[in-house]
């Protein structure tokens, strides 16, 4: 079973406020400005890797190739509105015999009778996210970004193997919001 998943912004603004950014860096705005911003970027894109979430609205795109069905599926980032229902289809065709559990770990339980045949391909689409702007991430999350690009800010000499990479408060707040994988 072959698994790729895509995400496709919807929200436009930045997952950061960058005034707080400079600020958790202590850093003149006017002379690194534009640093600061790339550097919050791929802050809040680590968070959101590590933590398998969105931080702002995003459509994500989930296609399992020969896919092994169980009596649920867990999708892969969240949170997900319990009222923002999936697409699901089997080889193009429509599905909808299932139960959405919506929230920070999402998931979908299969309500209909298996198939006929085995499906070659089954693609999931679904929103995910806090919202459309920064002020609609939770602040520990939004703190937890202002760590990680200080992290990379301070430390954006080549570092060693050895060198710490993640913001220790990243990872604790990251982990409360990962779901687990099996």
């Amino acid at each position: 079973m072959k698994t790729t998943v895509s995400r496709t912004p919807i929200s436009t603004g930045d997952p950061f406020i960058l005034d707080d950014v400079q600020e958790g860096l202590r850093a003149d705005a006017t002379d690194f400005s534009d640093e600061i911003n790339r550097i919050a970027w791929a802050a809040a894109r680590e968070l959101e890797h590590f933590a398998q979430i969105a931080l702002l609205t995003q459509r994500i795109r989930v296609m399992i190739f020969d896919p092994v069905f169980q009596s649920y599926l867990r999708l892969p980032i969240g949170p997900v509105a319990l009222d923002h229902m999936p697409t699901v289809t089997f080889d193009g065709e429509p599905f909808t015999d299932f139960v959405f559990d919506g929230g920070n770990r999402p998931s979908i339980r299969w309500s209909g009778p298996y198939f006929d045949h085995a499906p070659s391909r089954m693609v999931i689409e679904y929103d995910a996210g806090f919202g459309d702007t920064a002020s609609d991430i939770p602040a520990d999350l939004a703190r937890a970004v202002i760590d990680q690009a200080a992290l990379m800010f301070d430390g954006r000499s080549p570092m060693d193997g050895r060198s710490m990479t993640s913001s220790p408060h990243m990872a604790r707040i990251g982990a409360r919001y990962r779901g687990v994988s099996l």
